[in-house]
């Protein structure tokens, strides 16, 4: 049996993107209706980080996505209700304003400044309570602030979409603990474990889309939704796999940028936090190399470890005193993003050049001289056979070992698989994310960004889809 529905603005995907557009537009009168493939997750029902986490709120529970190349790089998407908002460390970075203008110019992109994003950003942390944490840092992201004091480098503390109460407790401001509840409130649908397979098209227009709903009884049932206007705010991954299976490809799925980071678990002579991602972030080398802490509960230190291929039984046994660093690069390489007949999920693929290796070994030796000055007794590296190293003249062992082969990297933030410009020759949309030949259909998620920002992109993702929707309401 197929269900039919009817909406004005349908949005598919319910992350940074389409939650700033479902809230967004459902405030301005319109009827609104958002799917999103994965399930509806109270925010607080899972431990952050934890495997939990990662079963319910990641696709593929978190496990088995690479871009393939060589070497392959692992990623992860978020996949419930709120998108990678809900798995994601909250920090949050305005899009540094070199690159806007740069981007600007090279896509000849109309309205396009910091000054405009800015304006668009101010209303977002206002609205999700963006601040600093009100005390001092946790000893693991101290270990950054202290590391770069000692050797004499920039760091800074980033801010956080985080609510603190009185207590300096915490809570992280995701979407679906913020705006799309609002947006629910303000007459907006949700509906979640609902996957879109296909766009209708006819013409120039998209009439809505086709779907596969799982009920809460657990029967799957075919859905179509006509609706008027549609947004797709699936991801970098997602939106143009999702493009490509309803036959849109024209500058679709090509231009994929990310952030590869190699890792290092360092080993400290006493015990660290390991409920929470460092704030801290390291930015002498910035914007094209950033030094940072990713998640360090026992799972995440264990991968960590295990990159080195080296016995590290000994250092799990003591893993509290274990905290996992990176270093990331803005890639010169770039990426393709196809969808396969018959897979559910896309082809995925990145080219390194060498240039990034290059970058990426003299980030690996930068961060263990940062984690050696900040205390840390022993260093595990992401490299095959990389040696563990505990003194400053070893580190010159990990330039040789830094190669194709060896090098195990991942990443968590991927853009720029459409991309935006006034140059249908250069980009899938136009300068708001209304795809070339299509009335009505628009992206407005992270695929826009030109290029890999050097930060994290949900600030930048979410100040451009709020642009975007001022600038359809203007229109409509």
């Amino acid at each position: 049996m197929t269900t039919t529905l009817a909406t004005d603005v349908l949005v598919i995907g319910s992350g940074a993107g389409g939650s700033v557009t479902a809230a967004t537009l459902v405030s301005a009168g319109h009827d609104v209706t958002v799917v999103e493939e994965g399930p509806w997750i109270d925010p607080d029902a899972v431990e952050p980080f934890s495997l939990d986490e990662f079963v319910l709120k990641y696709r593929h529970r978190g496990m088995g996505s690479a871009a393939l190349g060589v070497p392959p790089i692992a990623y992860a998407e978020g996949c419930c209700v709120g998108g990678s908002t809900e798995v994601n460390s909250g920090l949050w970075h305005r899009l540094p304003p070199a690159f806007v203008n740069e981007w600007q110019r090279e896509y000849h992109i109309e309205e396009f400044t910091s000054d405009t994003l800015d304006r668009y950003a101010e209303e977002i942390e206002r609205e999700l309570s963006v601040s600093h944490l009100p005390g001092a840092p946790p000893p693991s992201s101290a270990v950054l602030e202290r590391g770069a004091t000692k050797l004499g480098w920039r760091s800074v503390e980033f801010l956080r979409v985080f609510r603190h109460d009185g207590n300096d407790r915490g809570v992280k401001q995701t979407m679906a603990r913020t705006l799309l509840p609002r947006a629910v409130a303000a007459g907006a649908k949700v509906i979640p474990e609902c996957a879109v397979t296909r766009l209708i098209r006819q013409g120039d227009r998209v009439l809505g889309a086709r779907c596969r709903r799982r009920n809460p009884d657990g029967v799957t049932e075919e859905l179509i939704i006509h609706a008027d206007h549609v947004f797709v705010c699936g991801g970098a991954m997602q939106t143009p796999a999702l493009l490509q299976r309803s036959g849109i490809r024209h500058q679709i799925g090509v231009g994929l940028k990310l952030h590869p980071s190699i890792k290092i678990a360092a080993v400290f002579p006493q015990a660290l936090d390991h409920g929470d991602v460092p704030m801290h972030r390291v930015t002498e080398f910035s914007p094209n190399l950033t030094i940072g802490g990713s998640a360090s509960r026992q799972s995440h230190i264990a991968l960590a470890l295990a990159d080195s291929s080296t016995d590290f039984s000994d250092a799990l046994a003591n893993w509290e005193n274990i905290a996992v660093y990176y270093a990331a690069i803005r890639s010169e390489g770039s990426g393709r993003v196809i969808a396969v007949p018959g897979l559910r999920s896309p082809l995925v693929s990145y080219r390194l050049t060498d240039g990034d290796l290059s970058r990426l070994a003299r980030g690996l030796i930068h961060l263990g001289e940062l984690l050696l000055a900040a205390g840390a007794t022993e260093l595990y590296p992401s490299l095959t056979g990389g040696p563990v190293v505990r003194r400053p003249e070893e580190l010159v062992q990990w330039w040789d070992g830094a190669t194709r082969s060896r090098t195990n990297l991942m990443t968590i933030h991927l853009t720029s698989s459409i991309r935006m410009s006034q140059d249908p020759n250069r980009a899938g949309t136009d300068s708001f994310g209304r795809v070339w030949g299509y009335q009505n259909l628009r992206v407005n998620d992270a695929s826009l960004l030109p290029d890999a920002p050097g930060v994290n992109p949900q600030a930048g993702i979410m100040s451009i889809a709020a642009r975007n929707c001022a600038q359809f309401l203007s229109q409509s």
